[in-house]
């Protein structure tokens, strides 16, 4: 029963029974009637008292009858109060003790990518051969983390059949994409089943090669070995960042450690001097690549005399 209905169904009953109730008292001080020895007016008075009375009662019980959510929040109000309370407490433990044992020997971290494929295809490419060798590559990968001594192979990997289908859409025409299978939550050694959904990122270029990515200045005559090493740290962070910011997947950066060891060796040698430290692409890098950057030092004296 909607609230509008209810609302008339009060309107309507209300007003037959105080009509009735009008009418009932009329007859009654007309009859001059008495009752418990009282005055005819003071009888007319009780009596209009009591049919108030009694339509209130019926408006009650036909509400009480014609609404389920009424009668449930008269008479099991408290019942469901208690219930929900003691619910929340249990669900509040069990929350504690599924984050506790999630948090245990975990092997596949919740987003972490299973396999990584750049795919460009054509009219002619199979699309459902293409998906389908990504999730048993990503399925091999997840079953190697999570294997037991007693582990005999099988699929483990689940994915979203809309998942799927929202994967074949995005990349059935003919740009290039990156297509990453990533975990959707904390795997544990030898679970049997590893729920995974995939992720598509058009594949662009990120940088070019010889391309100056980020720079910082050093003045030597106020730094020391932990300074020195800070700034080199501080342009590789800034480096890493600028190229996710352009749509880089990758996490990390290929840099020479030989590379950095020697320029860091050279500065503290130097010891006074103003420098920058340029960081440069070594190739053309895409969006799946992992960028490779090489570390140059610049004199800044020269500069600084020209615009002198």
């Amino acid at each position: 029963m909607t609230v509008w209905l209810k609302i008339l169904l009060i309107l309507i009953l209300g007003g037959i029974l105080s009509t009735l109730g009008d009418r009932l008292g009329s007859k009654v001080g007309k009859a001059r009637l008495s009752i418990f020895k009282l005055r005819p007016k003071s009888t007319a008075v009780l009596i209009t008292v009591f049919t108030g009375s009694i339509i209130s009662a019926i408006s009650f019980a036909t509400m009480i009858v014609f609404d389920r959510d009424l009668r449930i929040g008269l008479f099991q109000l408290e019942d469901i109060r208690e219930k929900i309370i003691d619910s929340e407490k249990e669900l509040k433990k069990l929350e504690k003790n599924l984050y506790a044992f999630r948090s245990g020997n975990v092997v596949i971290s919740s987003g972490q990518t299973l396999v990584t494929k750049t795919v460009k295809l054509n009219k002619n490419s199979d699309i459902k051969k293409f998906i389908e060798s990504i999730l048993q590559k990503a399925n091999l990968y997840a079953f190697n983390l999570l294997k037991t001594n007693q582990s005999t192979y099988r699929r483990i990997l689940l994915v979203r059949k809309d998942d799927i289908e929202k994967l074949e859409n995005k990349i059935a025409d003919n740009r290039s994409w990156v297509v990453r299978i990533k975990s959707a939550g904390n795997i544990l050694r030898g679970e049997n089943y590893v729920y995974a959904f995939p992720e598509v990122t058009l594949n662009k270029i990120i940088t070019r090669k010889g391309e100056v990515i980020a720079l910082e200045n050093i003045s030597l005559s106020d730094s020391d070995a932990e300074s020195i090493s800070k700034k080199i740290n501080l342009l590789i962070a800034s480096t890493l960042a600028e190229v996710r910011r352009r749509g880089s997947l990758s996490s990390e950066l290929q840099v020479n450690a030989n590379q950095i060891n020697n320029l860091g060796k050279y500065l503290v040698n130097q010891k006074k001097g103003d420098f920058q430290i340029i960081a440069r692409a070594v190739d053309n890098n895409q969006s799946a690549d992992k960028v490779s950057v090489s570390l140059e030092l610049k004199s800044l004296e020269g500069i600084i005399k020209k615009k002198n």
